[in-house]
């Protein structure tokens, strides 16, 4: 059986995506930063190992791997971690902006380059996840945008160096994930009233464009599919 490590898994996009891949009959392996009871009730809804811990660190990501070999055939990264880094520049301090940079860019392209080398020359897919914000030019989004742009190129870089496939996500405004409070609060309600998009995302609507990446044998690499609405062409 095909593994598939889900770092961030257990949130709203994540386990959306993994319990898309156990009914498509791929094995599961949940990595999981904080919420503990969360991603052990979805562990044990697809009895699938759970890991917790920042794949920032080396430990981590060894033990993401290793549950994955141990588990069946190590296939598959989706990589769906970051840190919403809210803060505007102008108030912003090096720090915000290496917190962002480890989370958003530094533990994702860290987790990919472990996962590349134990895959090896066998067939694989790494799928990260950016934002549209990564994408498109939105106001206000530096501290965060900057890392995850930067994820964006640095896919491209490897999938050009790698045999492995590397390709990126971009979610837009979505009702999970990062961007499910400020759904909830209202604030991206003028893009419904305006027309700019049809309707807010959902969780599936990210996991089906995941699970299309994984897909064996796929011709796709190199490539970021925005899964927005169409919103980063509007603004």
């Amino acid at each position: 059986m095909k593994t598939v490590i889900f770092a961030g898994g257990s949130g709203g996009l994540g386990a959306a995506a993994a319990r898309m891949a156990a009914e498509r009959g791929y094995k599961a392996v949940i990595g999981y930063l904080r919420n503990q009871e969360r991603a052990s009730a979805l562990g044990r809804e697809l009895k699938a190992p759970i890991v917790e811990g920042d794949i920032a660190d080396d430990a981590v990501r060894r033990n993401l791997i290793d549950a994955a070999t141990g588990a069946g055939e190590l296939y598959g990264l989706v990589v769906l971690t970051g840190a919403p880094a809210r803060v505007p520049l102008e108030k912003a301090s090096m720090e915000d902006l290496l917190a962002s940079t480890r989370a958003n860019f530094g533990g994702p392209v860290l987790m990919a380059r472990d996962f590349a080398a134990a895959v090896g020359p066998h067939d694989g897919s790494i799928v990260l996840t950016s934002t549209m914000q990564g994408v498109g030019v939105f106001p206000n989004s530096t501290v965060y945008a900057a890392p995850k742009a930067a994820l964006v190129h640095s896919a491209k870089i490897l999938a050009k160096q790698w045999k492995v496939r590397v390709n990126v996500v971009a979610p837009g405004v979505n009702n999970a994930g990062m961007a499910e409070h400020s759904v909830q609060s209202g604030k991206y309600d003028a893009f419904l009233e305006r027309g700019i998009i049809p309707r807010f995302g959902k969780p599936e609507d990210v996991a089906r464009t995941i699970l299309f990446l994984l897909e064996p044998d796929n011709y796709i690499t190199g490539q970021v599919i925005t899964v927005d609405g169409g919103l980063s062409l509007k603004m």
